[in-house]
Formats: structure tokens, sequence, C-alpha cells
């Protein structure tokens, strides 16, 4: 050693020592890179999971409410006519933001005329929305069968009408799929659209997809692609979330903006309208709000075009309702299913805009229409 050798045997010792450390080194970096990554798990769990809905008190239930067989409760509102002397009873499907006291045919039409055409109609809470308890498992066909659920928890009788409208129509076209059966007749007013419903020619869908704004059309993209990552999607402050969520006013035309001044007056209650304005999401935004984007855009068993006739010996009708300036619901596609499916009786409102169905004159034309 004196010459500055090193053994063989020392030489190899050296090596073991060498690579015991570098293994050592690698072991400890791997540890830490899976505690990272464990921790980063966890986090982004976290951040993407939506919290539970806000459970009602006793003092939050203010109308009747009808106990479903699996636990659950729809709450309701009836108007018009007694259901017992009715000629037509309606059930009325309120759409995104909304609540059972956004009634139309109640809130804006002339006052008398549901009485004069023998009209009951019976507006509910859609799962997490209002006053009805929420439905985590809540799919387009679980709605269509939780209305034939309450229709018959009502004795509405073994035929009765449903009335939707943006995503409340939406939701029609699922009565027509699944129930037809029990179904009188339907009305369907700016039926939201999905933009990847099967069956519709890719340019038509693509150029009305275009018009959307941007954060809109990537919020429905997240919605039908990674719809577990909706309420992450729209509750970052600096991603910009769904226009209907924030009610952007790029997404009104100026006869919904006029509609807008005149339906919650100043000469109303304001407490009262800012509770019925506020009650919609009183259980949470995904329970509503974030659940609904779900549904409006993501994967669905059936389209519109592949609905068959629920009336084929005319023994009722469906009418569909569209103004030709709606910001939100392509009138070019409402267009097309009216063409293609020619037992749908198509109205169109000139100058009308998404609000259309809480104008007088609109209400009035589309219940004398019908009944």
């Amino acid at each position: 050693m004196a010459d500055g050798k090193i053994s063989a045997a020392a030489a190899r010792s050296h090596t073991r020592k060498s690579k015991s450390n570098s293994n050592s080194s690698t072991g400890i970096l791997k540890k830490l890179l899976l505690v990272f990554f464990v921790g980063f798990s966890a986090w982004a769990y976290q951040a993407i999971r939506p919290p539970p809905p806000k459970k009602l008190g006793s003092a939050d239930i203010t109308a009747p409410r009808i106990k479903l067989r699996d636990g659950r409760h729809l709450s309701y509102i009836e108007s018009g006519v007694p259901k017992e002397s009715a000629k037509f009873r309606v059930i009325f499907v309120h759409g995104l933001d909304c609540t059972k006291y956004h009634n139309p045919f109640v809130v804006s039409a002339s006052p008398g005329l549901l009485e004069e055409l023998g009209v009951y109609v019976v507006a509910i809470d859609r799962p997490g929305y209002g006053q009805s308890d929420p439905h985590p498992k809540r799919t387009i066909k679980s709605l269509a069968l939780d209305i034939e659920e309450f229709a018959d928890q009502l004795n509405l009788g073994p035929k009765f009408y449903v009335a939707g409208y943006s995503m409340g129509g939406q939701i029609t076209w699922s009565c027509l799929k699944y129930i037809p059966h029990r179904l009188a007749g339907a009305i369907l007013i700016a039926p939201a659209i999905n933009y990847w419903w099967p069956n519709l020619p890719s340019d038509l869908t693509n150029e009305a997809f275009s018009r959307r704004l941007p954060q809109d059309r990537w919020s429905m993209r997240v919605a039908h692609h990674l719809p577990w990552l909706t309420y992450w999607w729209n509750t970052r402050k600096w991603l910009p979330p769904f226009s209907a969520i924030v009610e952007n006013p790029a997404i009104y035309s100026a006869s919904d903006l006029e509609v807008f001044s005149k339906l919650y007056p100043a000469t109303e209650d304001p407490t009262k309208m800012a509770k019925i304005k506020s009650e919609s999401r009183q259980q949470g935004e995904f329970e509503s709000l974030h659940r609904d984007l779900n549904i409006l855009s993501g994967k669905w068993e059936f389209a519109p075009m592949d609905v068959e006739n629920p009336f084929p010996n005319n023994e009722g009708s469906v009418h569909l309702w569209m103004g030709d300036d709606d910001r939100m619901v392509p009138v070019t596609i409402e267009r097309y299913f009216a063409q293609k499916l020619g037992w749908i009786k198509y109205h169109e409102v000139a100058g009308a805009g998404h609000m259309m169905a809480f104008q007088t004159e609109v209400v009035d034309a589309i219940l004398k229409a019908y009944f």
C-alpha cells in the first residue's frame, strides 16, 4: 500500500460501499417520490371532490313533498283548477338554476287563463333543487321515472301532460322516450341541446357549438368527457365558469333582458323574491347546477332523433316552441328536429330569446295552442 496501489480486495470493498450508498440514495428518493405522489393525490382528490349537499332544516320545508319509493322527497306546488275537475293535468319541469316557483304558466300567463282552459298545473323541484332531496345517481332516465312515480303518488291518472322549459325541456325528451305510455301530450319550450347527441349532422352541431362562448364550450367538453371534474372546473377562480351559473349578460338577447326587468317587479316583496331566486342553490351548486351540466352534455343512451311518435293515432300531440333569437339554445338544431320528426308541431317566435317562456303573449299562445 506504500506505493499507492490498492489491493483487489480493497477495491471490491470500496465498490460495494459505493453501490450500497448509491442504492440507499435511490431508495430514499423513491420513498420521497412515493410520499409526494400520495400527498399530491390526496390533495387532488380533495380538490376535485364536491362537498356533500347542505341538509335542509324543518324551516326550509315550506311546500308539500311526496316521498318516493327509495326514500327521497320531491317538492311541488299546485296551480290552476283543482285536479279533480281539471280537463288537463300538467306536470311542469323547470330549467337550470330554477325551481318550481319559476313556472311560466303561473308567473307570466294572463290571470285566469288556466281556469278558463280548465288546466291544472303541478310544478316540481327536480332532485337537488329547491326543497327536493338530491339524487346522487341521477340520470336522464331516472328523472323520467321520478316523474312517473310522482304522478302516481299524486293520483294524476293513467295519463298526464308534461311541459318542460330549457333544461326541463331536455328532460321532457326522456319522458317521450321512457314513459310515452303515460303521456297525454308534451310541450317543449326552448329545450336544451346536447351537442354530442348521435344522429345529428356534424356540420350542424359544430356550427352551433362554435357560436357558444369559449368558456361554455370548455365547460360542456369537461361535462361530456370528464364529468368527475365538472365541480372543480366550475369553481376555480382562474377558470371562467359556465355562463348560466354566473348569469353572464352575453348569453341573453335584448328581448331576454327586457323580460328579466319585468320578472321580479319592484312592487313585489323583496325578501320573498330573494328567497325564490336563491332557493335553487340552497342545497349546494354541485347537487343542482353541476349535476345538471353533466346530464346536459353527458353521454346519453338515446337522442331525440331516436324517439318514436308517442301518438301514432293522433290521440295526443307534442309541441316544440323556440325563439329565433335564442342565444343559449341553437334554433338551427331545433328546426332540424322539427323537419326530421314530422310528428312534432313546431312553433317559432320571431325576435324572441331564451326567456320567451316568461313573456305573457308567448305563454298565453302556448297554452291556447295546446289546450
